[in-house]
């Protein structure tokens, strides 16, 4: 447990990057006369590159070992994201820095998973929610220096010492992993790359778990892309001036995520006590009613706003761990890497498309269609629930599949 505590603080150490962009877009979008789809473009680069990430570090992880694949992308993930925060200086450079910054940050999280996987066999549920809630503490710690910064040092100040923090990642993982070791799962004559693909692609109830992860995560990433710009956005209807709505936007953010890492632990647990899919299923449809809803709030207190975004986020993050055992308890250890490459495609690939249309929404609402702001944020919030839905959908045909047995030592 005392490895997987440190691991976890590396994990977390890593994901303040992952905010970085949303932390600072209310000013950057004024600074530099960027549209609303045009942010949400620099977010989805940084989502792009981390699944070509992903991709390429499963299939790496599966021929080399998690291990030595996790020590090697944290250099490149320390550097690219310092090259992001000192030399971003419009739309098009931060959205190749921020792109690049995506693209190396993957080896924290597939080798990642396949560690925990390795070193935590029993209550694999519990320590994956660890292990995805120290993402969320990262999303926090990353918005509150956010926050604390751009007052006293603007937002490149703010960039520069969230960048800081994958170098305190990198030390963090090593000392973890000094004791852990390499594990590389051998494969037939044959079986190669191609082969472990196909595999994976052939076993129905595998994809349908891969499915129900991508839709869950075109909702949480859109989420995660667009909650501190629309805090901001109710601060500003509510009379607070724009840097200090940005500050606030983010700090109330970083409260939401920080219910999350509760719920990232809480929905893992509950899986292993009452099955995979079930707690799956209840979690989704929560998710999907806040998504058709919270946009529609923004004249609310902003106590309740507020409210409403934690449970949002709890209940949006809360099945992640739960779609990442599943997977592990539906694929052999040996294909685990390519199946973790091919969900992060199809997941992160989704959750790159929905902080653009997201964008696209609010630009057609206010410039082409001149609607009232609830109508606006409505709609485009609603967006996330529209590419969510299909989400519930498979895991519930998956539950109904003999193979779910599997799940939770025969809970499903």
């Amino acid at each position: 447990m005392p490895w997987l505590l440190q691991f976890c603080a590396a994990r977390a150490a890593f994901a303040t990057m992952f905010t970085a962009w949303s932390a600072v877009l209310p000013l950057l979008q004024t600074d530099w006369q960027m549209s609303a789809w045009q942010a949400g473009m620099v977010q989805s680069a940084y989502h792009v590159g981390f699944l070509i990430s992903l991709f390429a570090v499963g299939f790496l992880s599966d021929r080399h070992g998690a291990r030595r694949i996790y020590l090697l992308s944290s250099g490149a993930a320390a550097v690219s994201g310092l090259l992001f925060a000192l030399f971003a200086d419009g739309f098009t450079s931060a959205m190749l820095l921020y792109g690049l910054t995506g693209l190396c940050s993957g080896g924290s999280y597939t080798p990642g998973l396949a560690i925990v996987a390795q070193q935590e066999r029993l209550r694999q549920g519990r320590a994956f929610g660890y292990y995805l809630a120290a993402a969320s503490l990262g999303y926090a710690i990353g918005l509150l220096i956010a926050s604390a910064m751009i007052p006293l040092a603007g937002w490149r100040g703010a960039l520069v010492v969230m960048a800081c923090c994958p170098l305190a990642g990198m030390t963090l993982g090593w000392r973890a992993l000094r004791e852990v070791p390499n594990i590389v799962h051998a494969a037939p004559d044959g079986h190669g790359t191609r082969s472990r693909l196909l595999e994976v692609v052939r076993n129905k109830p595998a994809m349908l778990s891969i499915w129900g992860y991508t839709f869950h995560a075109w909702e949480l990433l859109g989420l995660w892309a667009w909650l501190p710009a629309f805090l901001t956005a109710a601060a500003i209807t509510g009379g607070t001036a724009g840097t200090q709505a940005t500050s606030l936007g983010a700090t109330l953010t970083a409260l939401t995520y920080l219910a999350a890492m509760v719920g990232s632990v809480f929905g893992g647990s509950l899986s292993d006590r009452f099955g995979r899919t079930a707690i799956t299923l209840l979690m989704s449809v929560a998710s999907l009613a806040c998504s058709f809803s919270f946009g529609w709030m923004i004249g609310l207190p902003m106590f309740l706003l507020v409210g409403v975004a934690v449970f949002y986020n709890l209940t949006g993050v809360a099945d992640s761990s739960i779609h990442s055992t599943t997977l592990t308890e539906l694929v052999d250890p040996r294909c685990l890497g390519a199946a973790y490459s091919l969900r992060s495609v199809l997941g992160f690939g989704a959750g790159a498309i929905a902080p653009w249309l997201f964008g696209l929404v609010l630009d057609w609402g206010r410039v082409g269609a001149a609607l009232p702001d609830h109508v606006v944020w409505g709609l485009a919030w609603s967006t996330l629930g529209l590419g969510g839905l299909l989400g519930p959908l498979a895991i519930w045909r998956l539950r109904r599949m003999p193979e779910a047995a599997k799940l939770a030592g025969g809970k499903r």
